[in-house]
């Protein structure tokens, strides 16, 4: 079907004419790219389009002050970009992030539409130019990286560590609900001696709570920032100040310590602070996945497994098994974790094609890294909610599994040795008896030694003899 010609208009570039849709905003750049990268679905997250928004509207302002940029037109971008970060025009950002390395499609598009907006406050006199006025004093080589640090950084403080202080209470909680629950402890996925269940939600509070710093670690990857490096980090066509009082204005508004990278040509020539930034991440999830599945063991059954805890059961898990309910959100969660170790393998790749005064894979690295804050983010708040909030321990259950196992005969050891407490352990193990049994069997010990040693508590306390 033929589209009428009305529903188009014809824009220039140094290239020549390019046909766009006539109620389009963006211009014949960003058209080009659109013809141009047609890969996937993936376009840049709404975080890093406000970030580079922020950018030309903190640009306007200090190019007005320094006499280089006249009141009406920045009047016009100022409201531009607000009426952008409400949310409006949202669908004027369509391009691919697998295109041009450097993200100019994507810095011209965002240009291209704050100076569509900002013309309809306007007189002809006043036409605010994509590059002449909404890109002054910037090139797409220093606000591209820019832009990364700032969405990043925001997402991190803003999404991603509120999610994993709530997870962190949530099990602080379950930790000190289940502290009187004892338990065996497991090593090399094989019998052990005595914990209680709730250190091992400790453990698991602190792996998020050290989480936490790693990500705030991230943050700090982050702050400096390559603005005022324009095309190759010399700042050609930036004033002098220019970048400094830039940033000033996004860390103000953020309340986040951005600051000009002390040198341009590492800020641009590499992206090794992202890459280092994305590796707490990495770490994060390797935390949530070991978390992710030992409670899937934990819960496993419920006849033939551990079943040392219960799940909420919150969808069937079969199509053909009635009653079957799986550990989804442990699942998903591993799911999420995996990804997240994905993305880092993307950024260490991108991070290594760092050419001389210029990186060639931001745009894939951006979207990584916002897709790991996105998805871990949302993944905590689901597992709290869904799963972590509703576990139940089910006492009666670690109570016989822990009456049974030999390993308890490590507690015998500084009274009858380690070999006839390893005999005592094969036996009970071979025999299906408990420990106590065995002993007293043997005539190893009397019953109020035997309660003494065996006091399975004491075994889970540091310092109290056993």
């Amino acid at each position: 079907m033929q589209i009428p010609m009305a529903d188009f208009r014809t824009e220039k570039d140094s290239l020549g004419e390019v046909t766009v849709p006539a109620n389009a905003r963006y211009g014949a750049q960003t058209q080009r790219a659109k013809d141009n990268f047609s890969v996937s679905d993936y376009t840049f997250p709404a975080a890093f389009i406000a970030a580079h928004v922020r950018i030309k509207r903190a640009a306007a302002r200090v190019n007005l002050g320094l006499g280089i940029l006249d009141q009406t037109r920045h009047d016009a971008i100022l409201k531009a970009c607000d009426a952008i970060l409400a949310g409006s025009f949202a669908d004027q950002f369509p391009l691919d992030i697998y295109q041009t390395g450097s993200g100019t499609s994507t810095n011209m598009n965002v240009n291209e539409v704050v100076a569509s907006v900002a013309n309809d406050w306007v007189d002809a006199s006043h036409r605010i130019h994509p590059n002449d006025h909404v890109n002054m004093s910037q090139s797409s080589n220093d606000t591209i990286p820019t832009s990364m640090h700032i969405s990043a950084a925001c997402e991190l403080k803003n999404t991603l560590i509120p999610a994993l202080q709530r997870f962190q209470r949530s099990l602080a909680a379950k930790a000190q609900a289940f502290d009187h629950v004892v338990k065996s402890g497991r090593t090399h996925l094989m019998d052990a001696t005595p914990v209680r269940l709730g250190q091992e939600f400790a453990g698991y509070e602190h792996q998020v709570k050290e989480g936490i710093r790693r990500v705030e670690q991230a943050i700090d990857e982050l702050l400096p920032v390559a603005l005022g490096g324009t095309a190759v980090g010399t700042g050609i066509n930036c004033p002098p100040t220019f970048a400094k009082d830039t940033i000033a204005l996004i860390a103000q508004e953020t309340g986040i310590a951005f600051r000009e990278s002390e040198n341009h040509f590492e800020a641009q020539g590499t992206k090794d602070g992202f890459v280092s930034a994305h590796g707490h991440l990495q770490t994060l999830a390797v935390s949530l996945l070991k978390i992710a599945n030992d409670i899937r063991h934990l819960s496993s059954g419920p006849t033939s497994g551990l079943s040392e805890i219960s799940l909420p059961s919150i969808q069937p898990g079969s199509s053909i098994m009635p009653g079957k309910v799986n550990p989804v959100m442990s699942e998903a969660m591993m799911m999420v974790s995996a990804r997240v170790m994905g993305n880092q393998t993307t950024m260490v790749v991108g991070g290594q094609h760092s050419n001389f005064e210029l990186n060639v894979m931001m745009p894939v690295m951006a979207h990584a890294m916002l897709e790991s804050i996105q998805i871990l983010s949302g993944v905590l708040d689901s597992f709290r909610v869904k799963c972590l909030d509703g576990i139940e321990a089910n006492e009666a259950r670690c109570k016989e599994l822990l009456e049974r196992n030999p390993a308890i005969a490590t507690a015998l050891n500084r009274t009858i040795g380690y070999d006839l407490g390893s005999k005592v352990a094969k036996k009970a193990a071979a025999e299906g008896r408990s420990v106590r049994d065995v002993v007293l069997e043997l005539g190893l010990l009397s019953e109020s030694q035997l309660d003494e040693l065996l006091n399975v508590r004491n075994m889970t306390e540091p310092g109290i003899p056993g």
